[in-house]
């Protein structure tokens, strides 16, 4: 069965950055090739995607992944049925735990406002979008007589009202959910299988990490006192990263659902969503220490290739390290390595290349325009959506 599958390789370059730490402050790293390379998390880079997601598409279109879903949900009660508002926590509560089978009950931490009583939440992260909670809204609403909460208890004991509410949390999945993916724990049956891949990204060269040694003068201070007010250290790296995801478009057709506008073709959901994606993932960035260190820097390539078997990440070009160029760089001789190590692997592998996209900036990444076809950034967006859309409609 002919597969549609979207490979997304991008370098970029880093300066001094902080941008994921771990426990003790520290930027994360890994070991590849025998030495240490700078890392970012995929968790990270891919939180950093949904952001933004946020400069791309409606709200309705998105999710919300929190532990407060009762809060949420109560908020969508009584934005629907003001009239419903004192009794909106009770109703919310009633209907998530029927829609997802899930525990809810007040956190242990304690609230900073005493006079807060505090509302009950999930043991873990739940992720729904803003169109399942308007539905849950609604059936809570319908079901509650006017706002009775034990009227809806009464309501959910019917098996297709507790079947409806069940449904309402398993369809209309947003693009983020059907992406990234959704696990409930109490209800394996409502779990969304993720249609996108995200590697952690690695340095492609060894990356040492320094210290930033910074001080603070209070500006009250008088010339008689010398001195320091504050001192500290801040660990960061700088690196030339190789990022790589895969968006199964097939599995996202699944996730989201074939459009159903008389003026937009069953491919469209999908075609949307895995542009979004392509958008958002290429201009993220995580955000760690941004302020601190303002390492706000865009991809300097972008490949992305279609495929019809499976995903296929070309960090093995770099499992030997990028030593630096004689001007002190490592950009373009990734980019070389690259340019002879993707069509070794395919045709050693007899993979079909499929439509390939080159997206680059600078002199330094000229090594790879005889990969595919060379466009600017709202072009690649554009074609790549197109190609998505026609072979979805060709499996169909």
């Amino acid at each position: 069965m002919t597969r549609t599958i979207l490979d997304i390789h991008i370098l970029q370059n880093v300066p001094p950055s902080n941008m994921n730490r771990d426990d003790t402050g520290t930027p994360k790293s890994a070991y590849y090739g025998g030495v240490r390379r700078a890392r970012v998390s995929s968790q990270a880079w891919k939180r950093a995607t949904r952001k933004q997601f946020a400069k791309l598409l409606p709200p309705e279109e998105l999710g919300v992944r929190t532990k407060k879903v009762v809060e949420a949900l109560a908020e969508r009660i009584t934005a629907r049925d003001a009239s419903l508002g004192p009794t909106a926590i009770a109703l919310a509560e009633e209907t998530l735990k029927t829609a997802t089978g899930s525990a809810l009950e007040p956190p242990k931490r304690k609230s900073k406002d005493e006079d807060t009583t505090a509302l009950p939440e999930s043991k873990y992260l739940m992720f729904l979008s803003l169109r399942q909670l308007d539905a849950l809204a609604e059936i809570a609403a319908k079901g509650s007589a006017g706002g009775d909460a034990k009227a809806l208890k009464e309501h959910f004991k019917d098996k297709e009202n507790k079947a409806r509410a069940r449904s309402a949390v398993d369809t209309r999945h947003s693009v983020d959910i059907a992406l990234f993916g959704r696990m409930v724990a109490d209800s394996a049956d409502l779990n969304v299988e993720a249609a996108t891949q995200v590697a952690h990204a690695l340095s492609v060269h060894r990356s040492d990490i320094e210290s930033d040694y910074y001080t603070a003068v209070d500006d009250r201070s008088s010339d008689n006192e010398s001195g320091a007010s504050m001192i500290g250290t801040i660990d960061f790296n700088s690196a030339t990263l190789y990022r790589y995801a895969a968006v199964d478009a097939d599995e996202l057709q699944r996730n989201l659902g074939a459009g159903l506008r008389d003026d937009e073709s069953p491919s469209t959901p999908a075609s949307k969503a895995v542009a979004a994606f392509l958008e958002a993932f290429i201009t993220s960035l995580p955000t760690g220490k941004i302020n601190t260190f303002g390492n706000h820097t865009l991809p300097s390539s972008v490949i992305v290739k279609i495929r019809d078997r499976w995903p296929v990440s070309f960090v093995g070009a770099f499992e030997e390290p990028v030593p630096k160029s004689d001007e002190g760089g490592f950009l373009r001789q990734s980019c070389q390595r690259l340019a002879e190590y993707i069509p070794d692997v395919e045709r050693q592998y007899g993979i079909d290349a499929g439509p390939t996209w080159v997206f680059r900036v600078g002199k330094e990444t000229e090594a790879l325009a005889g990969l595919g076809d060379n466009v600017p950034l709202k072009l690649l967006l554009r074609e790549v959506r197109e190609a998505v859309a026609d072979r979805l409609e060709s499996e169909a």
